[in-house]
């Protein structure tokens, strides 16, 4: 099989894998959004994932293969930016002035200072595609380094609640279809980072399988006995002891400590406001 032919297949396979690693994580942000709750997820993986995009938005604008590298890249743009406003949306106060700290430090002004110094400081061609080659390959480790946090947290809590697994099985996929593209373009920038990106999807899919079925200590809470008093029987009674005894008509909350506590909700003749 000629090479341009296994370019054009690997490249079409990595853009299909990458498309369907930025779609899972959607259903953890269904839930957040039906539990209004960000849950204790954290930003910073779909931050980086969102600078590592425009990075690599911006390296296919530079090459002259470039068809391949600005779709994908440019919808993984939009998606990632639909996530973090979703996050900012549901997130508690904290949460979300780190998120906006960061975004405005990783997104506005890192890739600006990127983009204006490979553009106006270096003028050769040539050498501004391999410094940003290089700008793009050490942000590709972070992206597959990202994770390494949720994975220390699986390891703590013994729970993969946090470590989606398609994700993780995507992430391995998407690292392999772009590490032999990379190969064979002769695109080192893009192969060797994937190199990384295998590694760590290898071992989230590995932690997933170990603590998946893992059982959390659970502190077992006391039962208390609740005893309902007959509320229609005790005004019958109330009333036919005012009938035989003629005590005013009062109205008390009693409350019961002990072992059988007893809860009585009196409710009034006449209307209290």
């Amino acid at each position: 099989m000629a090479a341009p032919l296994l370019v054009f297949i690997f490249g079409i396979l990595g853009n299909i894998v990458s498309f369907m690693v930025y779609l899972a994580p959607l259903q953890t942000f269904y839930r957040v959004y039906k539990r209004k709750s960000s849950e204790g997820f954290q930003s910073l993986p779909y931050v980086v994932a969102l600078f590592s995009a425009m990075l690599w938005m911006y390296y296919g604008l530079l090459k002259s293969d470039k068809s391949l590298l600005i779709p994908i890249n440019a919808i993984g743009c939009t998606i990632e930016s639909l996530y973090i406003i979703i996050y900012l949306v549901y997130a508690p106060q904290p949460a979300r002035f780190s998120t906006v700290k960061m975004l405005l430090m990783v997104n506005v002004i890192s890739f600006g200072t990127i983009l204006l110094s490979t553009y106006y400081l270096i003028h050769k061609a040539s050498v501004r595609l391999t410094a940003l080659g290089w700008i793009c390959s050490v942000f590709s480790v972070c992206v597959f380094a990202a994770p390494l946090m949720i994975m220390r947290k699986v390891i703590r809590t013994k729970s993969v609640e946090f470590l989606p697994f398609p994700l993780s099985c995507c992430l391995t996929l998407c690292a392999v279809m772009w590490f032999f593209y990379g190969l064979l373009v002769k695109d080192y920038y893009i192969a060797l980072p994937n190199v990384l990106g295998f590694i760590f999807g290898i071992a989230q899919m590995l932690l997933y399988v170990i603590y998946r079925n893992a059982k959390k200590d659970v502190v077992p809470v006391p039962e208390v006995a609740l005893n309902v008093v007959d509320l229609t029987k005790l005004e019958t009674d109330m009333d036919k002891n005012k009938k035989e005894t003629g005590a005013p008509d009062t109205h008390q909350i009693i409350v019961c400590d002990g072992v059988d506590p007893a809860v009585v909700i009196v409710r009034p003749t006449e209307t209290i406001v």
